[in-house]
């Protein structure tokens, strides 16, 4: 299913990339995509694909003390683009907000890295922070989308979506993933309708 999902979404979304990628180049100089080394199946390290979303260059201090942070405390996880994160190009919090900016892993999932539904694959200095029980996150296939996205995402602490990816690995099945899958549209399209207007046609 994720060899055959991944192709067609690739062959069927091809004018989506390639617009996104033209509108990347033109409003901020720099490459289309960001790579970004995540951690994996087992913790064995791959290339993460995202088309970019923040200025070229832009720094990870204030993403790593918020990770820190997230891992150890008991708030929930509020990102960063959130609020008026200087580092993000104009329109890049709509196609993060949209997930458009994860389209590039269905490349990921081409090459067996990441599956379409499964735990976010986390980062490594995020990995490091782990303890023994946050560390089974790694124990099934990162995904695009997970039990996590579809049940309050940032609403969460990072502690309760550890649990959800750990209730996720136990009963994974074809009838699971296809109800997340189904389940995910409706969760990005709220994601969108709740940007300002400013942030839609910026």
């Amino acid at each position: 299913m994720d060899v055959v999902v991944a192709s067609c979404g690739i062959l069927i979304l091809s004018p989506l990339f390639a617009a996104l990628a033209i509108c990347i180049k033109a409003l901020s100089p720099g490459p289309v995509l960001f790579k970004q080394r995540r951690v994996g199946l087992g913790g064995k390290p791959f290339t993460c694909l995202k088309f970019r979303t923040m200025h070229h260059g832009s720094g990870s201090t204030q993403h790593q003390s918020l990770t820190k942070h997230l891992v150890h405390g008991h708030c929930a996880m509020t990102k960063l683009d959130l609020g008026h994160d200087p580092r993000i190009i104009c329109g890049g919090r709509w196609i993060r907000q949209s997930g458009l900016d994860e389209l590039p892993q269905l490349f990921n999932i081409l090459l067996g890295h990441m599956s379409l539904v499964g735990p976010r694959p986390c980062i490594p200095y995020e990995f490091e922070q782990y303890c023994h029980c946050k560390r089974q996150r790694v124990c099934i296939t990162p995904g695009l989308t997970g039990l996590w996205q579809v049940s309050g995402k940032n609403g969460t602490t990072y502690d309760e979506m550890v649990q959800l990816d750990l209730l996720y690995s136990r009963r994974i099945s074809p009838l699971t993933d296809l109800t997340i899958l189904f389940k995910t549209i409706p969760v990005v399209r709220a994601q969108v309708n709740e940007l300002p207007l400013a942030d839609h046609v910026e």
